[in-house]
C-alpha cells in the first residue's frame, strides 16, 4: 500500500498533467503517434532531410527501381520519390490540421451561441448548418474552389468551411447540457456578460467532446484534401503533393508500380494514425461514448 501511495504522490507532483499520462498509456494513441510523429518531422524539415531535390527532373533516371541511389525509385520524370514523399507531407498535414483548426474557429462560436441562446437563434443557426451539411463534402469543396483559385490556402479554407457545421452541431449539443448546470446559473446571477459565460464558464467544460470531434475529423479532412489534389485542385506542379502524385501514377502504373504504392502508403499510414489518435482521445476524454477507458 505504501508503494501505491508513493507512486500516486509522485504522479501528482509530476509536471505532466494526468490526462497526458492517460493518453500516453492508451495503445491507440501510442500507435498513432508512432506513425504520425515521423510525418510531422518530414513536414517540418522537408527539403533539409530530403536526399535529392524533389522537383529536379532527370529523364535518364526515369522509372528507376527502388534501391541504390534512389531508395524508393523514381517517377516518370526521373524525380526521386522518397524526396517527393518527404516534402509532400507538409502539404498534406497543413491541409488536414489547418482546415480543422479553421473549422473549430468557425464552428465552436456558432455552436456556443446556438446552444446558449436557444429559441429562434438556435433554430436559425442550426438550419443554416443543416443546409451546408446536406451538400456532399467533396461537392461542397469543389463548389468553393470553383469560386476561389486552387492553392493550398484556398483548399484549406474550403475544407474548413465544409467541416465547421459539424463542429458547430457537436458544440451546440454539449452547450445545451452545460447551460443548465449550476455554475452557469451562478454566473448569470452575478450579472456576468453572455461572452463571459460562453467563453469562461461553458467552453472550458465542453472542451472534451469538441477536441474528440476535431481529432476524428482530421483524417477525413486529409482524405478530402487529397481527393481535391487528385482532381487537380490542390497545389500545382512541380510542388510535391501526395494526391497529385497518385493522379500522375495512374498513367504509369505498369512502368513504375512503386510510383503509386509509396504516396498511397504514406496517405494510408497518416489517416490511420489520425484515426487511432482520435479514437484514443475519445477513450480518455469521453469514456462514456465507448464504454472503454483504456
Amino acid at each position: 500500500m505504501a508503494t501505491d501511495t508513493s507512486s500516486q504522490t509522485e504522479s501528482d507532483r509530476s509536471p505532466i498533467p494526468p490526462v497526458v499520462w492517460r493518453l500516453l498509456s492508451n495503445r491507440r494513441v501510442v500507435i498513432g503517434l508512432v506513425f504520425l510523429v515521423p510525418m510531422f518531422v518530414m513536414a517540418v524539415l522537408g527539403e533539409t532531410i530530403a536526399p535529392h531535390d524533389p522537383t529536379n527532373t532527370n529523364v535518364q533516371m526515369r522509372y528507376d527501381s527502388p534501391g541504390g541511389k534512389f531508395l524508393l525509385g523514381t517517377d516518370h520524370l526521373g524525380r526521386d520519390l522518397l524526396s517527393r514523399i518527404i516534402v509532400g507531407a507538409r502539404t498534406t498535414l497543413l491541409i488536414g490540421f489547418g482546415s480543422i483548426a479553421l473549422a473549430l474557429a468557425g464552428g465552436v462560436p456558432i455552436g456556443l451561441a446556438a446552444g446558449y441562446a436557444k429559441g429562434r437563434t438556435d433554430e436559425l443557426l442550426m438550419r443554416l448548418m443543416d443546409i451546408v451539411i446536406s451538400i456532399p463534402t467533396l461537392l461542397l469543396g469543389l463548389l468553393i474552389l470553383a469560386v476561389l483559385s486552387s492553392n493550398v490556402i484556398n483548399v484549406t479554407l474550403a475544407i474548413g468551411i465544409v467541416y465547421a457545421p459539424r463542429i458547430a452541431r457537436v458544440t451546440r449539443s454539449a452547450t445545451l447540457s452545460a447551460s443548465e448546470e449550476s455554475y452557469v446559473m451562478a454566473a448569470q446571477a452575478r450579472g456576468e456578460s453572455n461572452t463571459h459565460i460562453l467563453f469562461r464558464e461553458i467552453l472550458p467544460n465542453v472542451t472534451s467532446p469538441i477536441v474528440v470531434e476535431g481529432s476524428v475529423r482530421v483524417g477525413y479532412a486529409i482524405m478530402i484534401g487529397t481527393s481535391l489534389s487528385f482532381l487537380g485542385l490542390g497545389t500545382g506542379p512541380p510542388t510535391p503533393d501526395w494526391g497529385f502524385m497518385i493522379a500522375e501514377a495512374r498513367d504509369h502504373i505498369f512502368q513504375t508500380p512503386w510510383f503509386l504504392v509509396w504516396p498511397s502508403l504514406a496517405l494510408l499510414l497518416t489517416v490511420m494514425a489520425t484515426n487511432l489518435i482520435g479514437d484514443g482521445l475519445r477513450d480518455v476524454l469521453d469514456p462514456k461514448e465507448t464504454g472503454d477507458s483504456r
